[in-house]
């Protein structure tokens, strides 16, 4: 297995003791860190860190396997994976924590699926859909927009702005436009002919 695998593999590692970090309430592990006005679990800070980690490798994988030639179909197929099941599962911890609403993260799952589908009928027809700039600014304002909420607004709550709100909504707009944009592009793949 080669670096850029093992790096993607991290990753998808990474994501239980994310979800245990932030998930796990007990005792000491969820003593808040205090500055002024602003608080912060120590859980939390640990599954935000852990977080922009993960989330922070799904770059460098690609990089090293473009730069020295170690593209594989197991990377091909684990790096998306990774990327999907990172932003699920904190997307589903943050509703569990009482700071995403779960119609949020429908949408955004909904489109992952969507999209996924979408390749795959490209597939049975002999082509690949690559990724959008529309496909990458949804996974960067997605990363932003989490990092955020993970870090309950940190530093933007001493300023009173309310970035994380702002930037969860930008998004889910971002999200359902690269969606319509993935379908829009690829229409031809679907034929509607009378039987």
């Amino acid at each position: 297995m080669n670096l850029p695998n093992r790096i993607t593999l991290a990753r998808i590692f990474m994501i239980p003791l994310m979800l245990v970090a932030l998930l796990l309430d007990y005792g000491w592990w969820t003593r808040e860190i205090i500055l002024g006005d602003y608080h912060l679990p120590l859980n939390q800070l640990i599954g935000a860190l852990l977080f922009i980690i993960a989330a922070s490798t799904d770059g460098i994988d690609g990089y090293i396997a473009r730069k020295r030639n170690m593209v594989t179909n197991l990377g091909k197929l684990l790096d998306p994976l990774a990327d999907k099941l990172l932003v699920a599962a904190v997307l589903v911890a943050l509703v569990s924590m009482g700071k995403l609403d779960s119609w949020m993260v429908i949408i955004i799952i909904s489109r992952e699926f969507a999209v996924t589908g979408l390749r795959e009928v490209a597939l049975l027809e002999g082509s690949v859909i690559a990724a959008s700039k529309w496909g990458k600014a949804k996974t960067i304002t997605q990363i932003v927009a989490i990092s955020a909420l993970l870090l309950n607004n940190f530093p933007f709550e001493w300023l009173h702005i309310p970035f994380d709100d702002i930037a969860i909504w930008f998004a889910v707009l971002i999200t359902i436009y690269s969606g319509i944009d993935y379908f829009v592009k690829n229409k031809g793949l679907f034929s509607f002919s009378k039987a």
